[in-house]
């Protein structure tokens, strides 16, 4: 007999949804691990995105830090959100990647800016700005690059970065001050030559 049963779209997306969903994969579920799964594998591509720069790689830290979720859930103890844990250990997982291959970031893949303006002048405008961007970014070490990701690419505050990253809350504030600082340097010249 099949039990399966639809989880209702606001089981995820939520802390209280996902803190759930958690307790049920700490249970042995694995559909609920299934719905984590799908739920956080494109959010931690988008954040090692900009770490690694490498699908391959990306692909294998997403898979190793959803194994260690799938391993150690009955660990949460529930004095963070679920998030925090999640990309806490994307996080160590990506810096002991990079640290093993000790080579820079590779290329910049190409994201697509969309086709809502349709004016291929105004298209190549924010392909230039985003690849721009992108490079600057690379250059940032590696901590100041992902406190830099975690604050503008996934909304995240001072205290859940500084808990993912395991520093003082100050700390972080150092390294986005550093990296706001060395960015506005690189992009100066960027930002002059707009139309």
């Amino acid at each position: 007999m099949d039990r399966r049963i639809e989880e209702p779209a606001s089981a995820v997306g939520t802390a209280e949804g996902e803190a759930s969903l958690l307790g049920r994969v700490a249970a042995g579920d694995r559909r609920a691990f299934e719905m984590l799964y799908r739920v956080y594998f494109p959010r931690l591509a988008r954040f090692l995105q900009r770490m690694t720069r490498s699908v391959p790689l990306i692909e294998e830290i997403v898979n190793d830090t959803l194994l260690v979720v799938w391993q150690k859930a009955a660990t949460f103890d529930g004095s963070c959100k679920v998030s925090t844990w999640v990309f806490a250990i994307a996080y160590r997982k990506a810096c002991k990647a990079l640290h093993a291959l000790d080579e820079p970031a590779g290329d910049a893949a190409d994201e697509c800016v969309g086709d809502d303006a349709g004016r291929p002048d105004w298209r190549f405008e924010q392909q230039r700005l985003a690849h721009a961007v992108d490079a600057a970014v690379a250059t940032l070490p590696l901590a100041q690059r992902a406190a830099f990701q975690l604050t503008f690419y996934h909304d995240m505050g001072y205290a859940e970065i500084a808990e993912i990253m395991e520093c003082p809350v100050n700390t972080v504030k150092t390294r986005l001050f550093h990296a706001r600082r060395r960015l506005a340097t690189l992009l100066e010249d960027q930002l002059e030559i707009r139309p």
